[in-house]
Order: C-alpha cells, then sequence, then structure tokens
C-alpha cells in the first residue's frame, strides 16, 4: 500500500486478492472505489495490519471490492477485462480528476505519452504535472497509469512497487493477452 498521511475515519471495505503467491487488496467507501494495490509479497496479515492502521473501520468485503478484486486476479491472469466502476474521487485535485479521467480512457495495450494526456485536457504545459498524478495515482490498473510513457517512448516514472519494470512487465502482458484474442479469431 502506498505510504500516505492519510487516515481514513469512515467505514471502508476491502478485499483482497491473490496472483501467484502475491497479495493485493481493493478499498472502497461509499462513495466508489478508494485504493487498489497491485499484488505484492506480503502475508494477508501484514496487509491488514496495514489496513487497519490506515482505515479506523475496515468493515470486510462489499460487492464491489469482491468483483474489483475478481476481476484483478483475471487480469493479473492473462484476461481482458474492464475496470468500469464508480470511483471515490473526494481526495483528487480538479487536475487529477482530468488526468484520471483521460488515463482511465486508454485502451489495454494502448500507450500515450504524458504530453499526449496534457493536450487532451487542454494543458499542453503540464506534461509534468500529469506525471505528478500518476506517482499520486491510488487505484493503479483502475487507472491505468502504466499505459503512460515518455514522450520518445520510454518508459519512465512507475512509483509502483517494482518501478519500471513493473511497468514494462504490465505492457508486455497486455500485448501478449490482444495477441491471442488476435490469434484466436476466426480467419
Amino acid at each position: 500500500m502506498r505510504n500516505s498521511c492519510l487516515t481514513i475515519t469512515e467505514e471502508v471495505h476491502f478485499s483482497l486478492y491473490c496472483v501467484e503467491g502475491s497479495h493485493g487488496v481493493v478499498v472502497s467507501t461509499v462513495h466508489g472505489l478508494f485504493e487498489t494495490t497491485l499484488p505484492a509479497v506480503a502475508s494477508p496479515d501484514e496487509i491488514l495490519a496495514v489496513l487497519h492502521k490506515r482505515y479506523t473501520r475496515p468493515c470486510g468485503a462489499s460487492d464491489l471490492t469482491l468483483d474489483v478484486a475478481e476481476r484483478l486476479f483475471r487480469y493479473f491472469s492473462g484476461e481482458l477485462v474492464d475496470f468500469e466502476y464508480p470511483m471515490d474521487q473526494r481526495r483528487f485535485t480538479p487536475f487529477q480528476q482530468l488526468v484520471y479521467q483521460a488515463v482511465h480512457a486508454i485502451g489495454y495495450g494502448s500507450v500515450k505519452s504524458y504530453g499526449e494526456i496534457a493536450r487532451e485536457i487542454q494543458r499542453p504545459r503540464a506534461a509534468r504535472g500529469v506525471g505528478a498524478a500518476m506517482a499520486h495515482n491510488s487505484l493503479p490498473i483502475i487507472i491505468p497509469c502504466h499505459r503512460v510513457i515518455g514522450s520518445s517512448g520510454a518508459m519512465t516514472g512507475y512509483s509502483a512497487p517494482g518501478g519500471v519494470s513493473r511497468k514494462e512487465m504490465l505492457l508486455r502482458m497486455e500485448a501478449t493477452v490482444l495477441q491471442k484474442k488476435l490469434d484466436a479469431r476466426p480467419e
């Protein structure tokens, strides 16, 4: 889970998911998805301990967190899934909301540069601001910040565990899934 000074005192729901021995978590509030984590080498007990420190009222699973956790498992298992869910945007700045909406719309297996996102949101000189918003993305995969790359095509900046190598792995996985889907289509 991202290090943050933010402590949530309202009721939250959460579900864990496991991919090849690594665990991630999905957290939601009454307003929608609040946080997701990528699978990491941490035990469920370690994840729960962090949840109880950050969220003063964790209440177990909800239909939303269970569904998202199941789709994240399928995503990391190599399935093409969509993530159209309500998001709790209360802690996002107006600029972050614009950025996250544009990034959320990047198609599976596709990429855009920080500059392209800046131009899409009518802030052509804000590529660095887009990068900063990506660094604070609390919903990786749901808001697919791994699909945002440098203008030269370089894999730059990825603050999630594993850094740029994790970003490259996610993009390779998506490309493989898309290729399998293309190969499976009847001619």
